[in-house]
Protein backbone atom coordinates (compact mmCIF):
# COMPACT_ATOMS: atom_id res chain seq x y z
CA UNK A 1 0.00 0.00 0.00
CA UNK A 2 0.87 3.76 -1.00
CA UNK A 3 1.91 5.91 1.90
CA UNK A 4 -0.79 8.24 0.65
CA UNK A 5 -3.12 5.56 -0.12
CA UNK A 6 -6.53 6.96 1.87
CA UNK A 7 -7.43 2.81 1.54
CA UNK A 8 -4.46 2.13 3.50
CA UNK A 9 -5.71 2.65 7.28
CA UNK A 10 -9.23 1.15 6.77
CA UNK A 11 -7.36 -1.94 5.20
CA UNK A 12 -4.22 -2.23 7.94
CA UNK A 13 -7.33 -1.79 10.33
CA UNK A 14 -9.09 -4.99 8.61
CA UNK A 15 -5.60 -6.81 8.34
CA UNK A 16 -5.32 -6.42 12.35
CA UNK A 17 -8.72 -7.77 12.76
CA UNK A 18 -8.19 -10.35 10.58
CA UNK A 19 -5.20 -11.67 12.62
CA UNK A 20 -6.61 -11.34 15.85
CA UNK A 21 -9.76 -13.62 15.04
CA UNK A 22 -7.45 -15.84 13.38
CA UNK A 23 -5.62 -16.42 16.34
CA UNK A 24 -8.07 -16.48 18.81
CA UNK A 25 -9.39 -19.06 17.24
CA UNK A 26 -6.79 -21.48 17.08
CA UNK A 27 -7.00 -20.91 20.77
CA UNK A 28 -10.74 -21.52 21.03
CA UNK A 29 -11.40 -18.19 22.01
CA UNK A 30 -14.25 -15.52 20.51
CA UNK A 31 -12.59 -12.47 18.58
CA UNK A 32 -14.72 -9.81 20.18
CA UNK A 33 -13.29 -11.08 23.64
CA UNK A 34 -9.97 -8.83 22.67
CA UNK A 35 -9.75 -5.19 22.74
CA UNK A 36 -8.21 -3.47 19.48
CA UNK A 37 -6.15 -0.26 21.28
CA UNK A 38 -4.99 1.81 18.64
CA UNK A 39 -1.58 3.55 19.58
CA UNK A 40 -1.54 7.46 18.52
CA UNK A 41 1.20 8.43 20.30
CA UNK A 42 2.70 11.66 18.52
CA UNK A 43 -0.13 10.61 15.27
CA UNK A 44 -2.14 14.01 14.73
CA UNK A 45 -5.66 14.68 14.44
CA UNK A 46 -5.41 13.77 10.60
CA UNK A 47 -3.71 11.09 10.72
CA UNK A 48 -6.33 9.52 13.27
CA UNK A 49 -9.22 10.63 11.35
CA UNK A 50 -9.23 7.45 8.44
CA UNK A 51 -9.00 5.33 11.40
CA UNK A 52 -11.78 6.64 12.67
CA UNK A 53 -13.66 6.76 9.86
CA UNK A 54 -12.86 2.74 9.23
CA UNK A 55 -14.76 2.28 12.81
CA UNK A 56 -11.72 2.40 15.60
CA UNK A 57 -13.04 3.88 18.31
CA UNK A 58 -10.86 2.90 21.40
CA UNK A 59 -7.49 4.34 21.28
CA UNK A 60 -4.14 4.18 23.55
CA UNK A 61 -1.52 7.43 24.18
CA UNK A 62 1.31 7.54 26.15
CA UNK A 63 1.40 10.98 27.27
CA UNK A 64 -1.20 12.74 29.35
CA UNK A 65 -0.53 16.48 28.00
CA UNK A 66 -0.72 15.11 24.22
CA UNK A 67 -3.59 13.57 24.80
CA UNK A 68 -5.26 16.84 26.54
CA UNK A 69 -4.15 18.94 23.62
CA UNK A 70 -6.06 16.17 21.08
CA UNK A 71 -8.70 14.40 21.96
CA UNK A 72 -11.04 16.56 23.30
CA UNK A 73 -12.20 17.94 19.47
CA UNK A 74 -11.89 14.30 18.45
CA UNK A 75 -14.51 13.02 20.62
CA UNK A 76 -16.48 16.13 20.27
CA UNK A 77 -17.44 14.40 16.97
CA UNK A 78 -16.87 11.11 17.91
CA UNK A 79 -18.33 10.85 21.96
CA UNK A 80 -18.11 6.85 21.84
CA UNK A 81 -14.26 6.89 21.40
CA UNK A 82 -12.57 5.19 24.35
CA UNK A 83 -9.24 6.43 25.20
CA UNK A 84 -6.28 4.77 27.26
CA UNK A 85 -3.42 5.76 29.02
CA UNK A 86 -0.48 3.37 28.19
CA UNK A 87 2.37 5.28 29.33
CA UNK A 88 3.75 5.95 32.64
CA UNK A 89 1.90 8.38 34.62
CA UNK A 90 3.70 10.24 37.37
CA UNK A 91 1.43 10.73 40.43
CA UNK A 92 0.89 14.18 40.21
CA UNK A 93 -1.11 14.17 36.81
CA UNK A 94 -3.32 11.52 38.39
CA UNK A 95 -6.33 14.16 38.53
CA UNK A 96 -6.12 15.10 34.88
CA UNK A 97 -5.51 10.99 33.76
CA UNK A 98 -9.13 10.24 35.67
CA UNK A 99 -10.33 13.74 33.98
CA UNK A 100 -9.57 12.02 30.61
CA UNK A 101 -9.14 8.64 30.47
CA UNK A 102 -11.30 5.53 30.17
CA UNK A 103 -8.72 3.19 31.26
CA UNK A 104 -5.23 3.60 32.88
CA UNK A 105 -2.86 0.52 31.70
CA UNK A 106 0.68 1.32 34.18
CA UNK A 107 -0.79 1.51 37.47
CA UNK A 108 2.75 0.21 38.68
CA UNK A 109 3.16 1.94 42.85
CA UNK A 110 1.59 2.39 45.73
CA UNK A 111 1.56 6.18 45.57
CA UNK A 112 0.41 6.08 42.20
CA UNK A 113 -3.24 4.09 43.99
CA UNK A 114 -3.09 6.59 46.12
CA UNK A 115 -3.09 9.55 43.94
CA UNK A 116 -5.73 8.25 41.84
CA UNK A 117 -8.56 7.18 44.43
CA UNK A 118 -8.39 10.36 45.28
CA UNK A 119 -8.76 11.88 42.10
CA UNK A 120 -11.15 9.26 41.77
CA UNK A 121 -13.05 10.10 44.75
CA UNK A 122 -13.28 13.95 43.49
CA UNK A 123 -14.79 13.73 40.12
CA UNK A 124 -16.56 10.68 40.53
CA UNK A 125 -15.27 9.13 36.89
CA UNK A 126 -13.57 5.23 37.59
CA UNK A 127 -11.28 4.56 34.85
CA UNK A 128 -10.24 1.03 34.45
CA UNK A 129 -6.70 0.12 36.12
CA UNK A 130 -4.40 -2.37 35.09
CA UNK A 131 -1.75 -2.77 37.23
CA UNK A 132 1.41 -2.77 35.42
CA UNK A 133 4.10 -5.76 36.08
CA UNK A 134 7.69 -5.56 35.23
CA UNK A 135 7.30 -9.07 34.03
CA UNK A 136 11.32 -9.46 32.71
CA UNK A 137 12.49 -7.53 35.78
CA UNK A 138 14.24 -4.59 33.16
CA UNK A 139 15.58 -1.94 35.44
CA UNK A 140 14.58 0.93 32.47
CA UNK A 141 10.96 -0.33 32.56
CA UNK A 142 8.50 0.54 34.74
CA UNK A 143 5.60 -1.97 36.61
CA UNK A 144 6.49 -3.56 39.87
CA UNK A 145 8.39 -6.11 39.97
CA UNK A 146 6.43 -9.59 40.37
CA UNK A 147 7.22 -10.63 43.73
CA UNK A 148 5.31 -6.89 44.80
CA UNK A 149 2.53 -7.74 43.03
CA UNK A 150 0.16 -9.23 45.47
CA UNK A 151 0.83 -5.97 48.02
CA UNK A 152 -0.24 -3.72 45.22
CA UNK A 153 -3.29 -5.79 44.31
CA UNK A 154 -4.47 -5.27 48.23
CA UNK A 155 -3.49 -1.73 47.98
CA UNK A 156 -5.23 -1.01 44.75
CA UNK A 157 -8.54 -3.10 46.28
CA UNK A 158 -8.12 -1.40 49.37
CA UNK A 159 -8.66 2.01 47.54
CA UNK A 160 -11.41 0.60 45.74
CA UNK A 161 -9.91 1.36 42.15
CA UNK A 162 -11.81 -1.17 39.26
CA UNK A 163 -9.37 -3.42 38.62
CA UNK A 164 -9.41 -4.18 34.63
CA UNK A 165 -6.38 -6.66 35.18
CA UNK A 166 -2.44 -6.57 34.42
CA UNK A 167 -0.44 -5.29 31.90
CA UNK A 168 3.37 -6.08 31.21
CA UNK A 169 5.50 -5.32 27.82
CA UNK A 170 8.16 -8.35 27.45
CA UNK A 171 11.99 -7.05 27.06
CA UNK A 172 12.35 -6.23 23.45
CA UNK A 173 14.40 -8.66 20.97
CA UNK A 174 13.26 -12.37 22.39
CA UNK A 175 10.88 -14.33 22.60
CA UNK A 176 7.44 -13.17 23.94
CA UNK A 177 5.38 -16.00 24.44
CA UNK A 178 7.13 -17.11 28.23
CA UNK A 179 6.70 -13.49 29.44
CA UNK A 180 2.83 -13.78 27.88
CA UNK A 181 2.61 -17.21 29.52
CA UNK A 182 4.26 -15.82 32.77
CA UNK A 183 1.73 -12.39 32.99
CA UNK A 184 -1.45 -14.96 32.40
CA UNK A 185 -0.40 -17.16 35.62
CA UNK A 186 -0.10 -14.30 37.51
CA UNK A 187 -3.50 -12.74 36.34
CA UNK A 188 -5.53 -16.10 37.24
CA UNK A 189 -3.68 -16.53 40.52
CA UNK A 190 -4.99 -13.32 41.84
CA UNK A 191 -8.18 -13.85 40.18
CA UNK A 192 -8.22 -11.39 37.18
CA UNK A 193 -9.69 -11.63 34.25
CA UNK A 194 -8.02 -8.79 32.55
CA UNK A 195 -4.60 -9.09 30.37
CA UNK A 196 -3.00 -5.53 28.66
CA UNK A 197 -0.30 -7.68 26.44
CA UNK A 198 0.31 -7.78 22.98
CA UNK A 199 2.21 -5.16 20.25
CA UNK A 200 2.77 -4.79 16.77
CA UNK A 201 4.95 -7.63 16.54
CA UNK A 202 3.73 -10.23 18.87
CA UNK A 203 0.50 -9.57 19.58
CA UNK A 204 -0.92 -12.57 17.24
CA UNK A 205 0.80 -14.44 20.10
CA UNK A 206 -0.59 -12.73 22.80
CA UNK A 207 -4.39 -13.51 21.89
CA UNK A 208 -3.53 -16.84 21.89
CA UNK A 209 -2.36 -16.95 25.42
CA UNK A 210 -4.95 -15.06 26.57
CA UNK A 211 -4.91 -11.20 25.78
CA UNK A 212 -7.86 -9.28 26.58
CA UNK A 213 -6.42 -6.24 25.21
CA UNK A 214 -3.63 -5.37 22.72
CA UNK A 215 -1.82 -2.59 22.24
CA UNK A 216 -0.96 -1.89 18.20
CA UNK A 217 0.95 1.36 17.13
CA UNK A 218 3.15 0.57 13.74
CA UNK A 219 0.70 -2.28 11.98
CA UNK A 220 -1.97 0.30 11.74
CA UNK A 221 -0.08 3.51 11.52
CA UNK A 222 3.44 2.65 9.75
CA UNK A 223 6.89 2.66 11.33
CA UNK A 224 7.40 5.17 13.74
CA UNK A 225 10.28 7.72 12.63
Amino acid sequence: MAIDDPTAPAQALASVKTTIARAAALADRKPDAVTLIAISKTKSAAEIAPLLAAGQRVFGENRVQEAQDKWPALRAAFPDIALHLVGQLQSNKAEDAVALFDAIHSVDRPSLITALARAVERQGRRPTCFLQVNIGDEAQKGGCAIDQLPALLEAARAADLPIGGLMAVPPADTEAAPYFGLLAKLARDHGLDGLSMGMSGDYETAVMLGATHVRIGSALFGARA
